[in-house]
């Protein structure tokens, strides 16, 4: 019963999925309709426009029904897209590309807390605070090493309250 299906990883342009690239020699073998999977794709992931996305398509071998499933874009894009930046630092700590609020960090941790082992969305900022780093953003004007270390103190206390009274986590 196994054998019946097949499942596909893929990373695709959010919104922007088109035939082509490993996407037809892929899926086309399968028997499904590359049209109709695509357009789910495109439907699932226009919220994550402009960034890439990880997708898994499991296709029913018997009678080519379908099912995708979409993932989260890594760390490092949903910082990029919340700061607007094309792209990170590649002199990484000599090079300051953009300066986010500890709100937008907050917000990134809160929409990756899915994919993140950290227990609580201060632990989770924090992660999020050490991929900054090497993308060449500080945050509130300081490094982010120091605004783990604000975290840890408490500095940002109200700010975590108020995030998390209006969004669980």
């Amino acid at each position: 019963m196994a054998d019946d299906f097949e499942t596909v990883s893929l990373l695709v342009d959010a919104g922007q999925a088109k035939p082509g690239g490993s996407i037809n020699p892929t899926l086309g073998p399968l028997g499904v309709n590359i049209g109709s999977v695509l357009s789910e794709i495109n439907e699932k992931t226009k919220g994550f426009k402009g960034m890439r996305v990880p997708v898994e398509v499991t296709v029913n071998k018997t009678n080519r029904s379908f099912t995708i499933s979409v993932g989260l874009p890594p760390a490092s894009a949903l910082i990029k897209n919340e700061l607007g930046m094309k792209k990170g630092s590649g002199l990484s700590g000599r090079e300051v590309l953009a300066n986010g609020t500890i709100d937008q960090f907050i917000k990134v941790a809160h929409a990756k807390r899915t994919d993140l082992l950290a227990a609580s969305l201060k632990a989770a900022t924090k992660e999020m605070l050490g991929t900054s780093v090497c993308l060449g953003i500080t945050v509130e004007g300081l490094d982010p090493r120091e605004v783990q270390k604000k975290i840890d103190n408490g500095d940002f206390d109200k700010n975590f309250t108020s995030f998390e009274k209006n969004n669980p986590y």
